[in-house]
């Protein structure tokens, strides 16, 4: 990691937020590759507080889109390659710290690895400073980001259609959890167990980070249910 104290205030002026506990951006910005205090809870909350703040800002925006729709929109927001982009543009790449192997490999510039620090960095926000100023920064963050109801037209990922499978079926949302990590700490893959509790399922699906093998479970488990319920 670039740990210049220099490097993260700059960090901090683009981010608008001053943290009040500097070890939470640190950790933030922190791959497992690098060390065990590293950002994955972190990532974990700020995947939460970003659907919630994105799902308010599109409530209020697009006010004449269904649920559906929205669902949708949101899903064009949050994805991998739209958090990559953000986070390039704020210099993640120049401040994440990584094990060497990871380095070595470009980890720095990896989508994955960028849109997971950039989830971290929002959970840590939230930490240091509430759900208000996490929310404002997720706004600012999002204000040259073109938000449009066509959105709704791009092809749905496979949590985005598990998820609105089982609302249409008034059923309990999915649960998601890694079962396993293979692999070296700089080219790990992820064994992610999706389970519906309401239909006794549970799928499992592998990828090259927590978000993918999620992805993957998702499709395993959405055919499974399609199977069934069929």
């Amino acid at each position: 990691m670039n740990g210049d104290p220099a490097a993260l205030a700059q960090l901090q002026s683009r981010l608008q937020h001053g943290f009040g506990r500097p070890a939470l951006l640190r950790q933030a910005l922190t791959h497992r590759s690098f060390c065990a205090e590293h950002n994955e809870r972190l990532e974990f909350l700020g995947d939460s507080v970003l659907n919630l703040a994105v799902s308010a800002m599109l409530y209020e925006q697009l006010r004449d889109l269904p649920e559906g729709d929205l669902s949708r929109v949101r899903a064009n927001l949050v994805k991998q390659d739209t958090l990559h982009r953000i986070a390039v543009g704020l210099g993640l790449p120049a401040v994440l710290s990584l094990g060497e192997g990871e380095s070595r490999s470009g980890g720095q510039n990896k989508p994955a690895i960028l849109a997971d620090a950039l989830e971290a960095v929002i959970g840590a926000v939230h930490l240091d400073a509430g759900y208000a100023a996490a929310e404002a920064l997720v706004r600012r963050l999002y204000e040259d980001v073109q938000i449009t109801p066509t959105m709704q037209a791009a092809a749905k990922d496979p949590k985005t259609e598990l998820q609105e499978w089982l609302q249409g079926r008034r059923m309990k949302l999915p649960i998601y959890r890694v079962a396993n990590t293979l692999g070296a700490a700089h080219k790990q893959t992820f064994d992610v167990e999706c389970e519906i509790a309401d239909a006794g399922i549970v799928e499992r699906g592998i990828g090259g980070s927590r978000r993918a093998g999620e992805q993957a479970a998702a499709a395993a488990a959405l055919l499974a249910l399609k199977d069934r319920f069929k």
